[in-house]
Formats: structure tokens, C-alpha cells, sequence
């Protein structure tokens, strides 16, 4: 007996909400692995039987101090990161309609860095900063340069225009870059190791005072992202069509902004220029679970919190007495990525 057409349509949306149930599973069975993987990894090593006892709380000192203090903050710092970087790049692409979208690419983590790098130069080490100040600061510094970046993109009549948005943060990035090279070429010798290596993407030296801070940032921008995630679906759609449909195109595109803005800046704060996660991340999650941002919100998330948890714990275990920083890890991959989407795009 043949299926109407309704049966037809239903299996197939049943069909493909198990699909996505499947993805997000195995993105957070992968990011358990690698949390477990990266509780053993470092310069110090410690066997998984040492990591299952320090955890039950029957390890050394030594162990714990090295659990506790140095390596379980640094992996949550990576997991948030990761899964901010990418929902902003996530709200970006599909505010933009482009999928090169990228808080890097569009010079918000640029200028987030320039207001915290300013910061900084006035302390002679990062520990000394205030951190509850770090990640307002970088959002201010964001905000500025994303709303530069949106005057020079936007047109009252062709309204955000997704080609230029991109050239012109390409452009705003490339200005930034060379304010902050003069500025560090003030900074006195510590200094200028401390803010290199920072703008490098560093997640070392992760604390609880930090991870406390960006916590509620990330999450709470996160829910908020899910929220709005219809609205989401209705700016990816042409512009007539999402005004047809009664959507104030204006407003919620500058609160989506904000919020975007908000991560990224939040997220760079803590561990500098960390580009490529925001690009890579909400693409490969549309591509496995559909461009519905209801789920692509949540496996961007979780495909960014992987992203640079895997990056942070190769760059570990590669060198271990002298590590690579996790952000020079995501651009290595990312930056082939972003070539290979350069060429299909019809920029």
C-alpha cells in the first residue's frame, strides 16, 4: 500500500531529526574522548590511572596541582571558547548570508584584541590584569569595528551587502593589525613577549578566575543565539522575502549583531587572535545536519568546543616542552579551508 504524501514528508523530517540527533551525539561522545585524552596530555605526565584517582580525590599533591590547577581549567577554557567562536561565526554567516563569515575574517576578534592589547601594555604580566574587565573592554573594541564594518557594508538600497561585508573586514583587519604591530613595537621587551604570545591564540596558563568569568558570557549569549534561532532562519532568506514575512530586518539583525559581537569578543579576551573556528565549525555542522539553525546553533557549538580542544591537545602532545599555541594549530588547518571555500564561493 503506497504512502500518501504527508507520510511521505513526515518520514523523511523523522528521518532527518535522527540524522541530527546522531551528529550532535557523536560530537559530544568525540568531545568527551578528547577531554579524557587531553586530562593525560602535557610536558608532565600523568597515566590514566593517576587521572582516574586525582580525580576521585586519592592523588598526590603533585597530581592534583596539575589536574586541578593547570589542565581541567585550560580544557574548559578551550571547550567555551571554541563553542563561542563558533555560534558567533554561526550568527554571522546567517546574518550575512556568506558563508565566509567570520569573526576573524571580519576583523571583530581584531579589534576585540586591540582594546585588551591596550589594556594589558599598562600591566607588567596578563596575571596582574583584572580579569572581569577583559571581556567588556574587548567588546567594546569589537563592537566599534563591527559597526564600522556594517556602515561600509550597508546600503539603503541593496541593504547588507554579504560580498563587500567580507572585503571590507578583510580590509578593517588588515589597519588594525598594523595599529597594534606599532603599539607593540612601544611595549619594552616583557611586554612584548606577553601580548605576542597572546595574539598568538595561547589557552595556556587557563585559571578558575578566568573560567568563572567567561562562563556566564558564553552561555548566556549561546541561549539567547538559540532564542533567536527562527529569526536566524528568516535573515538567511532573501531580503524581501524575510520583510514579507513581517520580520523587522533592521532591529533584529543589530541585535543578533550584538550578540555575535559579544562572543567573540568575550572569547578573545581570554585567549587572543583565535581565527578559523567561527569559519570552519558552523560549516561543517550545516553541511551534516542542514542549514535549520534550530540545530545548526548546537553543532556549531559543539563542532567549535572539539575544533580547539583537539588543536589545543595536539599542540601539547607535538611539542611538549615547547608547546604550539593552540591558535597557530586552527590556522594551519583553517587556513587551507578557507582557500578551498574561497574557490567555490562566487565571490
Amino acid at each position: 500500500m503506497k504512502k500518501t504524501l504527508a507520510e511521505q514528508m513526515q518520514h523523511s523530517k523523522n528521518k532527518k531529526q535522527v540524522r541530527q540527533w546522531t551528529v550532535l551525539t557523536i560530537f559530544a561522545v568525540l568531545m568527551i574522548v578528547f577531554v579524557l585524552i587531553s586530562m593525560n596530555t602535557g610536558f608532565s605526565k600523568l597515566t590514566p590511572g593517576e587521572v582516574l584517582n586525582t580525580l576521585l580525590g586519592k592523588g598526590t599533591s603533585r597530581q592534583s596541582l596539575i589536574l586541578f590547577e593547570f589542565r581541567l581549567p585550560r580544557i574548559i577554557i578551550s571547550m567555551l571558547v571554541g563553542a563561542g567562536l563558533a555560534v558567533s561565526g554561526c550568527i554571522l554567516q546567517g546574518v550575512s548570508r556568506n558563508a565566509l563569515a567570520d569573526p576573524g575574517i571580519l576583523g571583530i576578534t581584531t579589534g576585540a584584541g586591540l582594546f585588551v592589547v591596550l589594556y594589558l601594555s599598562f600591566y607588567t604580566s596578563a596575571a596582574e590584569a583584572p580579569t572581569l574587565l577583559l571581556p567588556f573592554l574587548a567588546l567594546v573594541g569589537g563592537s566599534i569595528i563591527a559597526a564600522i564594518i556594517y556602515i561600509l557594508s550597508y546600503s539603503k538600497k541593496d541593504g547588507l551587502n554579504p560580498n563587500r561585508m567580507v572585503l571590507t573586514g578583510i580590509a578593517v583587519t588588515a589597519a588594525v593589525n598594523g595599529l597594534m604591530i606599532v603599539l607593540m613595537l612601544r611595549l619594552n621587551p616583557n611586554k612584548y613577549d606577553m601580548v605576542a604570545s597572546w595574539l598568538a591564540g595561547s589557552i595556556w596558563g587557563s585559571t578558575w578566575n578566568q573560567v568563572i568569568t567567561l562562563l556566564p558570557w558564553v552561555l548566556l549569549l549561546i541561549v539567547f543565539a538559540f532564542l533567536k534561532s527562527r529569526m536566524l532562519d528568516a535573515l538567511s532568506l532573501d531580503e524581501n522575502v524575510a520583510s514579507s514575512l513581517g520580520v523587522n530586518l533592521s532591529r533584529q539583525r543589530l541585535l543578533l549583531l550584538l550578540i555575535a559581537v559579544g562572543l567573540a569578543a568575550a572569547c578573545v579576551a581570554f585567549t587572543g587572535g583565535i581565527g578559523f573556528v567561527g569559519l570552519i565549525a558552523p560549516h561543517l555542522a550545516r553541511r551534516l545536519v542542514g542549514p535549520g539553525h534550530r540545530m545548526l546553533l548546537p553543532a556549531s557549538a559543539l563542532g567549535g568546543a572539539l575544533l580547539l580542544l583537539m588543536a589545543d591537545t595536539l599542540g601539547r602532545s607535538i611539542l611538549p616542552s615547547s608547546e604550539i599555541h593552540a591558535g597557530i594549530m586552527v590556522a594551519i588547518i583553517g587556513a587551507p579551508y578557507f582557500l578551498y571555500l574561497l574557490s567555490r564561493s562566487k565571490m
